[in-house]
């Protein structure tokens, strides 16, 4: 089964806590703290892997989690590192955020990698908070927590030449006959429900990779038939294949499916419409075609005119090649090789291209995301004044608020941070409740 859509769950490794330790031997009644760091937690990794072709495998496994970094000990021990988690997928696999709708990587070729989720660093033992007026202190940092969230992951095909035209006009009969793909053929509108890759061996002894995409239909762009999922295969595709047919027993006017298959292509997004094409009229050898196909080229003719009048683009790419017409019957393979010998030929002159969305990414923060991360906020819970926040917490996490100096840290690191000052700007007083996860404090100035 082809599956080229998934949402799956990723959690990152938590950090390990640090140690609350002192040194203890014979002959030493007293010794300095000891506590050792905790782990860090295990990353989520995506790879790719060119032996996958689908997202099948994300249908059955939805949920992947890193390991946790292990606690600090005394004697200065460091816990152990969580394991990372690694997410095989697919070339032209891309990572979106399932909230924003953000790329978060576009991961194309064999050995990719991506760093979704980075684990929470490790807390740090009590040996780092030892001075000169603090020579006992009785706590340390716990770890951090990692990174919990639903990713996106969609297959976009990496292929040169895309195949694209209206249900029925032989796109599978051409894919299998000029390649080892072996697609569904029959008579009817629909047969191609998933999209299929073959590799076309060229005379010269070169080839290249070409996919036919399940029949487009009008309001494609809009979403109709699937439309999005099969046009979102195109977006990668160097140089697109139109085929259309100009049997005088389809019902259709050729002429106006590829007018009506170039105007999705616009609406789901101009970049695409402007892909250069090579337009092949199939069932020539149909009784009856000649006419069909001389109207089909007349026409076709006038409007390539207008279009390298008005589009620079399309100028460009019609004089390196592209645009060309062919005439070809899939079934009895006339002009077959010719028309794919072509189109290796001319694809050495189409650049690669990239996907349409733009890749926010924020390194340093161990999560890709789109803006600024706020370190804390502060609502009103009726008269309760609660502070939230990744920041708030794991500070909260890392003291003793059983000891006197740890009690001083914490309320040290309130004020620098602007958590005092934002309590005060939106009028605390003295007593008045503070609420920090599940524990409350009695506001005091």
């Amino acid at each position: 089964m082809f599956t080229d859509r998934a949402v799956i769950h990723i959690k990152s490794g938590n950090g390990g806590h640090g140690a609350v330790s002192f040194r203890r031997e014979k002959y030493i009644a007293a010794g300095g703290p000891d506590g050792g760091d905790g782990g860090r937690g295990g990353d989520v990794v995506f790879v790719v892997d060119s032996g996958l072709s689908t997202l099948i495998d994300f249908r059955y496994k939805r949920k992947y989690a890193a390991g946790n970094g292990g606690n600090g000990a005394g004697q200065k021990m460091t816990g152990k590192n969580g394991a990372n988690v690694t997410i095989k997928v697919p070339p032209g696999t891309i990572v979106k955020d399932v909230n924003t709708g953000a790329v978060l990587a576009d991961l194309k070729y064999e050995g990719d990698e991506f760093v979704a989720a980075r684990g929470g660093r490790g807390g740090k033992g009590n040996s780092h908070f030892a001075t000169a007026t603090r020579q006992v202190p009785n706590f340390a940092k716990a770890g951090e927590a990692g990174f919990e969230f639903d990713v996106v992951l969609e297959l976009k095909l990496l292929a040169d030449v895309g195949l694209v035209g209206f249900p029925n006009v032989g796109k599978s009969s051409y894919l299998s006959v000029t390649t080892a793909a072996k697609p569904e053929i029959a008579d009817y509108p629909f047969t191609t429900l998933t999209p299929k890759l073959g590799v076309v061996r060229t005379r010269d002894g070169s080839g290249y990779v070409i996919a036919d995409i399940p029949g487009l239909i009008e309001g494609a762009s809009e979403g109709k038939g699937a439309g999005h999922r099969f046009l979102r295969h195109i977006e990668r595709t160097r140089l697109i294949l139109h085929i259309v047919d100009v049997s005088p027993y389809s019902g259709r006017d050729p002429f106006d499916d590829f007018l009506k298959i170039n105007e999705e292509l616009r609406l789901y997004h101009e970049r695409l419409a402007a892909r250069p094409q090579i337009v092949a009229c199939n069932k020539t050898d149909v009784p009856g075609s000649e006419e069909r196909l001389a109207e089909f080229r007349e026409k076709y003719e006038k409007w390539l005119e207008e279009a390298v009048s008005n589009d620079p683009y399309v100028a460009e790419y019609a004089e390196k090649g592209c645009y060309r017409l062919f005439e070809i019957s899939a079934a009895e393979m006339k002009g077959v090789q010719e028309l794919s010998d072509y189109c290796g030929s001319i694809l050495e002159y189409i650049p690669q291209e990239s996907t349409f969305e733009d890749i926010i990414e924020d390194e340093s923060a161990g999560v890709p995301y789109d803006g600024e991360e706020e370190l804390f906020t502060v609502e009103m819970d009726g008269d309760v004044y609660v502070v939230c926040g990744r920041f708030i917490e794991h500070l909260l996490d890392s003291v003793n608020l059983g000891d006197y100096e740890s009690q001083g840290y914490f309320q040290r690191v309130l004020r620098q941070k602007g958590v005092i000052d934002k309590l005060e700007e939106m009028g605390i007083k003295e007593g008045d409740t503070v609420r920090i996860a599940d524990t409350e404090f009695d506001f005091s100035f």
